[in-house]
């Protein structure tokens, strides 16, 4: 691991700079397992997720290319608990979001860096039944 690996400790830290609408959510989640570590991280992200889809519904893109680039950099740069919750955590938890409160889960597509979209392909043939398809490569 460098000196620059994201691990679950850090990896929240360049998201917060990204969407600083997501600040009050993360807060309350610290707050809420302060006394249970380690952090539910799994959980904080498909609260990520939501968020995200609640503001593409309403069509509140702004600061999305910053977002999906921490995203994008979680898959290249972080270690490997870090890469499985970007897909598993975050990516999965788009497909999972209650229907009418949110914005189509495809819609977060346009804003995936190549790893991020690779990975999101990769999930999809999972659950098209492909057992094999979340292989690191």
């Amino acid at each position: 691991m460098t000196a620059t690996t994201i691990t679950r400790e850090t990896m929240f830290e360049p998201l917060l700079v990204a969407d600083p609408s997501f600040r009050q959510r993360w807060t309350e989640f610290i707050a809420e397992w302060k006394d249970e570590p380690p952090l539910p991280i799994y959980l904080a992200l498909s609260s990520l997720a939501g968020h995200l889809l609640k503001r593409l519904k309403i069509q509140d893109s702004e600061g999305f290319d910053g977002i999906f680039a921490v995203v994008e950099r979680w898959h290249t740069e972080g270690d490997a608990y870090v890469r499985e919750a970007a897909t598993i955590g975050l990516l999965e938890s788009f497909l999972n979001q209650p229907g009418d409160s949110v914005a189509n889960p495809t819609d977060v597509e346009a804003w995936f860096g190549p790893e991020t979209k690779r990975w999101w392909d990769k999930l999809n043939r999972f659950w098209n039944g492909d057992a094999e398809a979340l292989r690191e490569d």
